[in-house]
């Protein structure tokens, strides 16, 4: 039997862990990234190592997600970052040289390599043909510092793509098609692996788009074959050096296969709250008063949809058009690159003499810093994420589309099918890419290294307290949540909050604040807590501060019906105990205020994969799952994967 591209890539960097299905393997990682929302607390991590110069053949730091710097904070963050990379041989790339998915891809990824990034968007990696995993910050400060990351062997989806996209329609609608069929949870423990005679007709950026918006699936990673289409990428970017082709063996074998025809695709939208409430754009605008949904925002960039290309389909719509007289239009390019081959295209003329307005080369709307939408406002965005409440406006009703949707909408200030347009000219990447690599600052040499200074602001503040797991746990439940809770929820983002990264007793003042304000107080005053939740807990941001907040806070376990896989991790990083129900009616007679007991703690992790947890208030116990690698039970009972590391490396 052969292998598939994704199995081909994991065996061949496997360092740990017997290559079987449901079992955990160690990963030898070739290249890291992080950026500057959880870069500092990686870094802080990392140095808590006591290692010198990273290990990686390339890590990169960006600063993309914190650039508004309306305070302090920020800027000290970024001065903090660039010099922990001088020192230990991290690339730097400076604020304004773009989003780090998409500089990643122009200049740092390669096909075959593995990297794991603190950021859930780093999939994006599988356009070019990597094993690309979004991670916690501390995981990525093993990986460094040259530990292996440990993944549970996945199931491989084959998703075969036919035929070929039709005019108008975009790579966006691919993605926002298999989120229809698989749901924002059916990625869980899977890699989604794209073949078939449609992968051809998709350029590296199309694929991407794809790659990137897999994180929506909850999927450890997606991945493209490395082809002709990735050899061209990589030469007009002048790299063609990393190039290797890889494909599947003919004769692989997938646990799953979905089969997607690109050519009976159309232009389609996911509607608030979720990526996967998915309607074609026709079913929108049927629901609207008088058959057209009224926009006020459109917002185009981010990792997703921000590519040169995708300004090229933007820029030709907008020309010689005014955006409507209702309707706010940014528009952020996703890399210096792009915003410098705009200019010398004419794209960015085209795109400022419509009236949008042209944003820096970072995250920005997506992530909440900056354009939130007025009050109950609708916004179209080109991003990968609409969870209630994301772009700072609680009522604001945000949906996410394709480049050309937002485009076509944008000018007709209403839900537009691009499709109306008439003929779409043909679009191709360029030969040669403007290639300026100004912006990221190589580190200094080893010898000296020493002499670097690292530089702290008062805002940058030390790894929360840890302590090894406790034998007996007595706490009472301090909150109560439901299904699909996201990270977004547990730790907001936005312009307010985001500074505040760096500074974890300042930044859990905001724990949960979306769910219940006084949430933050109350664990705090109890010393020690348990959090209840339903199914997916987690999903969305691999934000390791959805779990740091919480350690600080004092929680001790979180007992939810299913996990999302990155934030699982994290707890368990963070050395927070993660219990799942075995039976939906346990989670019903679970109340806040309810005060629960798990005795002989370490020995029950220690003996197996169940935990038994008593309700003092209602006189009940009842079994939890807790599947746990030798690996994780001995993290846990350290109290973290920071007090494991440490200890293994005096070892």
């Amino acid at each position: 039997m052969g292998l598939t591209l994704a199995e081909k890539i994991l065996k061949a960097h496997t360092v740990d862990g017997a290559f079987v299905k449901g079992g955990e393997i160690g990963l030898k990682i070739d290249q890291t990234l992080t950026q500057d929302a959880t870069g500092t607390m990686a870094y802080i991590e990392f140095e808590a190592m006591g290692i010198g110069q990273v290990r990686t053949e390339r890590s990169v730091a960006y600063i993309d997600h914190n650039t508004l710097q309306s305070g302090f904070e920020n800027a000290d963050d970024h001065r903090f970052i660039a010099s922990v990379a001088k020192k230990h041989g991290i690339y730097f790339s400076r604020p304004g040289n773009g989003i780090c998915h998409q500089v990643h891809l122009e200049r740092f990824g390669a096909p075959g390599k593995t990297l794991i990034g603190s950021d859930s968007h780093t999939p994006t990696g599988g356009g070019i043909g990597m094993i690309a995993i979004g991670a916690g910050g501390l995981d990525v400060a093993v990986a460094m510092g040259g530990g292996a990351y440990y993944i549970t062997y996945p199931k491989i989806v084959r998703v075969t793509l036919t035929g070929k996209l039709s005019p108008w329609v975009a790579a966006k609608d691919v993605i926002l098609k298999l989120l229809s069929i698989m749901s924002v949870k059916g990625g869980v423990g899977k890699i989604i692996e794209y073949a078939g005679e449609g992968v051809a007709s998709l350029s590296v950026p199309e694929r991407a788009t794809i790659t990137n918006m897999g994180a929506e699936l909850g999927a450890t990673t997606s991945v493209f074959p490395s082809d002709e289409n990735t050899r061209l990428f990589l030469k007009a970017q002048g790299r063609e050096d990393c190039w290797i082709p890889l494909a599947a063996d003919p004769d692989a074998e997938y646990d799953e296969e979905i089969t997607i025809d690109l050519s009976a695709l159309e232009p389609m939208a996911a509607c608030p709250h979720s990526p996967n409430n998915v309607k074609t754009l026709s079913e929108i605008n049927a629901m609207a008063e008088g058959g057209r949904m009224k926009i006020d925002q459109v917002c185009i960039g981010s990792c997703t949809n921000s590519s040169l290309v995708d300004m090229m389909k933007v820029a030709c719509i907008l020309k010689g058009k005014t955006v409507h007289p209702d309707v706010s239009l940014a528009v952020s390019p996703g890399s210096k690159q792009v915003l410098t081959m705009m200019a010398e295209n004419g794209d960015l003329a085209t795109i400022l003499a419509a009236g949008a307005r042209v944003l820096e080369s970072a995250c920005g709307p997506c992530i909440g810093m900056g354009q939130s939408p007025n009050s109950g406002g609708i916004s179209l965005r080109t991003f990968n994420r609409n969870f209630e409440g994301r772009s700072g406006t609680r009522d604001a009703q945000v949906y996410l589309v394709s480049p050309e949707v937002a485009a076509a909408s944008a000018v007709a200030g209403y839900l537009c099918d691009p499709r109306e347009l008439g003929r779409m000219p043909a679009f191709f990447l360029p030969e040669t890419f403007a290639v300026n690599d100004n912006m990221i600052t190589p580190p200094a040499p080893p010898k000296e290294a020493g002499e670097v200074e690292i530089l702290r602001g008062p805002n940058i503040k030390e790894y929360p307290k840890t302590a090894p797991l406790a034998d007996h746990l007595r706490a009472e439940c301090s909150l109560k949540v439901g299904d699909n809770i996201t990270t977004d929820h547990i730790m907001p983002a936005g312009a307010k909050i985001l500074p505040l990264r760096s500074n974890i007793p300042a930044i859990s003042k905001h724990c949960f604040a979306v769910c219940d304000e006084s949430f933050p107080d109350r664990a705090l005053a109890l010393g020690q807590s348990i959090v209840v939740g339903g199914s997916n807990y987690g999903q969305g941001s691999s934000r390791e501060h959805a779990a740091l907040a919480p350690l600080y806070l004092g929680v001790k376990a979180v007992i939810v019906k299913s996990f999302a896989r990155i934030h699982r991790q994290n707890l368990i990083n963070a050395g927070i105990l993660p219990l799942e129900f075995t039976d939906e009616a346990d989670y019903d007679a679970v109340e806040r205020g309810d005060i629960l007991a798990i005795e002989d703690l370490r020995d029950q992790i220690a003996a197996g994969d169940t935990v038994t947890v008593k309700n003092l208030t209602k006189g009940q116990s009842f079994v939890t799952k807790c599947p746990l690698s030798e690996r994780m039970k001995a993290i846990l009972l350290c109290g973290g994967l920071l007090d494991y590391t440490k200890a293994n490396l005096k070892k």
